[in-house]
């Protein structure tokens, strides 16, 4: 039981890891990149849908994304929508297709970033202190229950503490290098 809860307990701070990448993959940092544009939600025939759900997205340059709807009709509602999202650049359309050249990022909009990125990172430390403190009260549950002896315990605790602790650690990595991905110009 207590290894089941430990098992169960590195695979959610995995998933808060996973979770984490996934936004910074979506933070500008002066590279074009398909991530950025893919999950803004576009307007379909009254449905909210992803842009990748919509169109294809590439990236022929290094500051510039193309978004080629398979349906030409949604392309107002594509521009609409990734002028109202927090991108910072504007869409213009080019035939059937839209364009995105993303603008070189000011000292202002990269200290805004670094601001963002740290949120992100700490929204993962506390997922992964809030499964730390969830599996300590089972822990604490199975103590009072009998069953296992108190050595036991203490040793799951600490077991559960050094996976803890390398979780944080790797979230403390990953802000680091985000940082300097997004301050070098």
């Amino acid at each position: 039981m207590i290894n089941e809860l430990l098992k169960d307990a590195e695979k959610r701070m995995k998933k808060a890891v996973e979770v984490l990448k996934g936004e910074f993959a979506g933070l500008r940092t002066g590279r074009a990149s398909t991530v950025l544009v893919e999950d803004i939600k576009v307007d379909y025939y009254g449905s909210m849908m992803t842009i990748k759900q919509v169109a294809q997205i590439s990236v022929p340059e290094a500051n510039q994304i193309v978004i080629q709807p398979w349906d030409v009709s949604v392309i107002p509602n594509i521009e609409k929508a990734i002028r109202n999202s927090d991108l910072g650049a504007q869409p213009q359309r080019d035939g059937n297709v839209i364009r995105i050249i993303l603008p070189p990022l000011t000292e202002e909009r990269r200290r805004e970033l670094v601001k963002k990125a740290g949120k992100f990172a700490e929204q993962a430390r506390i997922a992964i202190r809030n499964v730390r403190h969830e599996i300590m009260k089972e822990l604490d549950k199975l103590k009072k229950e009998g069953g296992y002896s108190e050595d036991d315990i203490k040793r799951a605790k600490d077991e559960l503490q050094k996976i803890t602790d390398r979780f944080i650690k790797e979230v403390d990595n990953l802000l680091e290098k985000k940082e300097e991905e997004i301050l070098t110009i």
